[in-house]
């Protein structure tokens, strides 16, 4: 039986605010009387929050790989990788060049005057490191030298963007052209995208080497501290807080995001269940 004073704290990635939500409702309804306190950040930030002591029962992030470098084993036992997905460039019906804009054009469309593009914020948000390490790829991959840093230098203004949940939420508005996002969100927001070639988008595992000559430097634990993280295809992942006072619940939970349920879940919300 659940207590009336029953708190599942929930800590995940903005990009997984409808898939956690859609879950909860049916967990809910198996385990009537539950609460639950969500929190949706960047999922860098969010690791970030667990070492700096707040506490949570279940976390999901957008990159498994910040588990294995912040989280495991002192925070977090063990993690599961339960989706995957790629980055796409997302726009709007009022976007300058939306009739012209093509997967092999996209780079210089998105460098003409007046046109606008952003990104989140790459030390809070793995969506905002991915498309740098997109940018980079896309350099070798079309061969054109120095893409990326101009990408850079042109992009406006990502730092206003501190998750892609938010910057998916400017594009809608028409606050900017186009933005760098994970394809779910596009699909969830109904915004027309621009699907990159598969060396370029980080979705294919079979391209990981290719991936891997991508790197970006991101502030390490220590804001002083920086690491060196490489491009890898992307996958999200859940794990379960050391120490939870609602272990099982939180299984619970898991077990059903990566079952049956949080598939079809997922796949309604864009993803690719793994």
């Amino acid at each position: 039986m659940i207590g009336s004073n029953q708190t599942l704290r929930i800590l995940h990635a903005g990009a997984l605010e409808r898939v956690v939500k859609k879950c909860l409702e049916h967990f809910t309804k198996q385990n009537p009387g539950l609460k639950f306190e969500l929190e949706g950040v960047g999922s860098r930030e969010g690791a970030k929050r667990l070492l700096a002591g707040e506490e949570y029962d279940i976390i999901a992030l957008a990159d498994q790989a910040l588990f294995e470098e912040l989280l495991v084993p002192k925070l977090v036992e063990n993690y599961f990788v339960f989706a995957a997905d790629q980055i796409v460039i997302g726009y709007n019906h009022s976007s300058r060049g939306s009739a012209e804009i093509t997967s092999k054009n996209w780079a210089d469309m998105l460098l003409k005057p007046q046109v606008t593009f952003a990104r989140s914020d790459h030390h809070l948000d793995p969506c905002g490191y991915r498309t740098l390490m997109v940018w980079q790829l896309a350099e070798i991959f079309y061969d054109k030298p120095g893409l990326c840093s101009i990408m850079e230098d042109t992009s406006f203004p990502y730092s206003t963007y501190p998750k892609s949940l938010d910057l998916a939420g400017a594009l809608s508005k028409g606050k900017v052209d186009y933005a760098f996002l994970y394809s779910s969100q596009t699909k969830q927001f109904g915004l027309p995208s621009i699907i990159l070639p598969a060396k370029v988008n980080l979705s294919n595992p079979a391209y990981a080497d290719f991936y891997n000559q991508a790197a970006v430097s991101l502030e390490g634990i220590m804001p002083s501290k920086s690491v060196i993280v490489h491009g890898k295809p992307i996958e999200f992942a859940i794990g379960i807080a050391n120490g939870s006072e609602y272990y099982e619940l939180s299984k619970s939970f898991i077990d059903l995001l990566t079952g049956l349920e949080g598939n079809l879940i997922l796949e309604e919300c864009g993803f690719i269940p793994c």
